[in-house]
């Protein structure tokens, strides 16, 4: 946010203007919020033409149910609710907008604590083309969130052994192995090694980053998940935003307006018509200027680190500038596919892909050109049938997901149906349709999401809080 300074003419109080940059969840909340407290002089300047940001619902192929028109929803963006329960203020809108089925609401969805994992029904294929038995997997499964739930530990106890979760979790899922599965054959050993490069994926696309190895060990257990069970919107992410802006003002949304530099500190000399200069200026790309108050920012930390040199006049200061380096923002992307027939269990909710050649863990390829798909972990079943028919959105983060949004959309899916092919050892596997997100090369976003990096901690999330000007800052 940048705020005013006390030598700067402003506005009293309510009649304050404000502009709020960015017209995703957190700009419509500030919003929302502005206007419930009485502010009345409020404008959200959006580079795009539409709400949502990264909320973002898409459809794929035809609704199940004649005449149904969710029936094909898809979220291309934001998937769940992670952890629906009071304490959630997403969680809280989406139940004051009755936009939830009722399970999802109940007291009893509510107070079951996860840890952040929802227990998906898993069926697990290998890449010589066979269905693996829960038996045999099992014991791999439970030693990995051991471990990681290890390391959320260390944030409280201040400690951090190594400087990333990647290198710890790799180091003690070796030590581990070779003790608990010392009776194993070789095989079984080797089988269960390679799902936990596989787990090690998964958790690339949870922190949205390359490879754990660039997050911090330390500061892993800052995120804190809530109890409940967590759950979808039946008739798309996208509702949420609509109730949201629905009780906005009309026409207090500026669309196709991407900023092209922030003037704070009262730097951008020009006069108002009323002889008035404010103390903030919003210099659009194409020429427009906005006077303010005061301007709330809540663009993504992406397109911050891609545009921290030019975005503000003046420049952040050094320890926001330091924060904004410091901190990972990755890519995670979604491929969904859809079939005419399963070839999943019935109560399969979690495909895992298993490669054999992976019996040391690792979550990043050697050669992201030729061998990105391996990246892609599985696919989730998306549930009810009756809803979606037989869809699945496989999931892809880092590098190997970047490359993936340059190739055309025949090359990804052929790659994919190789894939299953091979995995399921049945060539005749056809999806019907394919729909991909593409978060990397969206120009206001630049990737997915947040995550802690090696080197960092909380004071650098509350430096990217803290408004400017700073206290003790000379204002002009």
């Amino acid at each position: 946010a940048v705020r005013e300074g006390k030598a700067m003419a402003l506005r009293p109080g309510r009649d304050a203007k404000i502009l709020i940059v960015g017209c995703g969840i957190a700009g419509i909340g500030a919003a929302q919020r502005l206007i419930e407290h009485g502010f009345s002089n409020v404008r959200v300047i959006e580079a795009t033409s539409r709400s949502g940001g990264r909320i973002k619902t898409g459809r794929l192929g035809k609704s199940v149910r004649s005449g149904g028109p969710a029936g094909n929803i898809v979220e291309v963006g934001a998937n769940w609710i992670h952890g629906p329960s009071q304490d959630n203020p997403v969680f809280r809108l989406a139940c004051r907008y009755q936009l939830l089925d009722k399970e999802s609401m109940s007291e009893e969805n509510q107070s079951v604590d996860i840890g952040g994992h929802p227990p998906f029904i898993p069926n697990w294929f290998s890449s010589s083309g066979r269905k693996l038995d829960s038996e045999v997997m099992g014991p791999a499964f439970e030693l990995f969130m051991t471990l990681l739930g290890k390391c959320q530990e260390f944030h409280d106890s201040g400690e951090e052994p190594l400087p990333s979760v990647g290198e710890f979790l790799k180091k003690e899922v070796l030590r581990l192995a070779n003790e608990e599965w010392k009776e194993e054959d070789q095989a079984t050993k080797d089988l269960r090694l390679a799902l936990l490069s596989t787990l090690l994926k998964i958790e690339c696309c949870v922190s949205g980053t390359h490879t754990m190895d660039e997050v911090g060990l330390g500061a892993f257990g800052m995120y804190k998940t809530l109890p409940g069970l967590d759950c979808t919107f039946p008739g798309g992410y996208d509702g949420l935003i609509d109730h949201m802006m629905n009780e906005l003002p009309k026409n207090i949304v500026l669309y196709n307006k991407p900023v092209k530099c922030i003037h704070w500190n009262n730097t951008y000399k020009q006069s108002s018509s009323k002889g008035r200069t404010c103390p903030v200026t919003v210099e659009c790309v194409n020429g427009e200027t906005y006077e303010a108050d005061h301007v709330i920012v809540t663009i993504p930390l992406g397109y911050m680190k891609k545009h921290q040199d030019t975005l503000l006049r003046p420049p952040l200061p050094l320890h926001k500038l330091h924060s904004v380096q410091r901190m990972g923002f990755g890519t995670n992307n979604k491929i969904f596919l859809e079939f005419e027939k399963p070839f999943w269990d019935e109560d399969c909710e979690l495909i895992y892909l298993i490669w054999e050649d992976e019996p040391t863990p690792v979550d990043v390829v050697s050669d992201v050109k030729m061998a990105w798909i391996k990246k892609l972990f599985g696919f989730t079943v998306l549930k009810p049938t009756e809803r979606f028919g037989h869809v699945l959105c496989g999931w892809i983060a880092g590098h190997e997901s970047e490359y993936m949004e340059t190739l055309t959309e025949f090359e990804v899916m052929q790659a994919v149906t190789q894939l299953l092919r091979r995995f399921t050892g049945n060539p005749t596997i056809a999806p019907k349709k394919l729909l991909r997100s593409q978060w990397f090369h969206e120009p206001y976003t630049c990737g997915a999401y947040t995550y802690v990096a090696k080197g960092c901690s909380g004071y650098d999330i509350d430096n990217l809080a803290e408004p400017l000007p700073p206290p003790g800052l000379n204002l002009q």
